[in-house]
């Protein structure tokens, strides 16, 4: 008769992997019965009120946030364990389903689209015909004077206009880098649309970013805002890259300023998809000594604002005191122009 003998160290390893395997499946059915439900942080394990506090003091304040961490990164963030992370992550991935899902799944989630009108009906036929879409950075780029910040000025008195009206019923956050909100031009236009130019003023959030780490921050307030119930639709930055340009100078730091851009446009564009609301941007731009023949005006940023902005649009002069606009790139889009007038009473058609 042969016995087998069991080292002790074996013995809790097994016993060890048996109640995470059992600890595991408890997880799973826990998370399985909160999908239809509104999950919050503190419904996943060993994620408690402490816990959920130091998250979102990191900024992390839904589960879409928590669920792209790595174990070890939110094991720092939070103080908890490599373990409990990595069981707080799984509930999170559970509950929100996350992977692939069919085109016709996919377009169904995205009938919840809402567009604003920037108050001219030709620039909104060059974004499909009904104006800024939500979900989407928009970016428009061109030399001073180009009309870039009349429409964005234009957009967060349109924002609050009812869905009839090519609004959002909602409000709009305005991050200003460049010192170009003002609040005597938003009441111009207000008045000109027949609504309250103080109740407008009420619904815009202006925050004044005196650097690039500042503008990341008050995105991050952003998020705080919406968690607090306010109804943001619309999210303008005037201008985008103004900071960025001024603090990392050369070729030297070229490097270092585009990946904190990058990563800048890229939670930008989940607080996007996230909370189901505009982004609008303005960009600078700089001449190419490269450019013999033609317009050479390039935006800022290259290539990384390029691929990260879902419409981008050029902006200049035309005649008449008109304005062009061109659609440079676009995902469902074609090229094409329109012109349009920047008036007393906002953006318009005509003069």
């Amino acid at each position: 008769m042969f016995h087998i003998m069991v080292d002790k160290e074996d013995i809790k390893k097994i016993k060890k992997a048996v109640v995470e395997e059992d600890s595991d499946k408890e997880v799973s059915k826990k998370t399985k019965s909160k999908k239809d439900e509104n999950p919050q942080l503190t419904d996943l394990p060993g994620i408690g009120p402490a816990v959920s506090a130091k998250l979102e003091t990191a900024g992390i304040y839904d589960l879409m946030s928590l669920a792209v961490m790595s174990p070890g990164n939110l094991s720092d963030i939070a103080g908890v364990s490599a373990g409990v992370a990595r069981k707080a992550i799984q509930a999170a991935r559970n509950l929100l389903d996350l992977g692939f899902t069919d085109g016709l799944e996919y377009a169904k989630k995205r009938e919840n689209i809402i567009n604003i009108s920037t108050g001219s009906g030709n620039f909104d036929e060059l974004l499909g015909g009904k104006g800024v879409p939500s979900k989407a950075i928009t970016e428009t780029y061109g030399a001073y004077g180009s009309g870039k910040t009349q429409i964005g000025l234009n957009l967060a008195v349109n924002v609050q206009m009812p869905l009839e009206k090519g609004g959002a019923n909602g409000k709009c956050a305005f991050i200003d880098t460049e010192g170009t909100f003002i609040a005597s031009r938003v009441k111009q236009i207000a008045e000109e649309l027949g609504t309250n130019p103080e109740k407008v003023l009420k619904n815009i959030f202006v925050a004044r970013a005196f650097n690039s780490d500042h503008q990341i921050l008050l995105l991050e307030r952003i998020s705080e805002m919406i968690k607090e119930g306010e109804p943001i639709k619309l999210l303008i930055i005037d201008s985008l890259t103004a900071h960025f340009r001024a603090e990392y100078g050369g070729r030297g730091q070229l490097a270092d300023r585009q990946q904190k851009l990058n990563r800048y446009l890229h939670d930008l564009m989940k607080l996007a998809e996230q909370h189901n609301l505009a982004v609008y941007v303005t960009n600078q731009v700089m001449s190419n000594p490269a450019q013999m023949f033609g317009d050479p005006t390039t935006a800022i940023g290259g290539n990384i604002v390029g691929h990260a902005s879902t419409y981008r649009i050029y902006l200049r002069r035309g005649k008449k005191g008109s304005r062009v606009a061109k659609m440079i790139d676009s995902p469902n889009l074609p090229d094409n122009e329109c012109v349009f007038f920047v008036t007393a009473g906002g953006v318009k058609d005509e003069e």
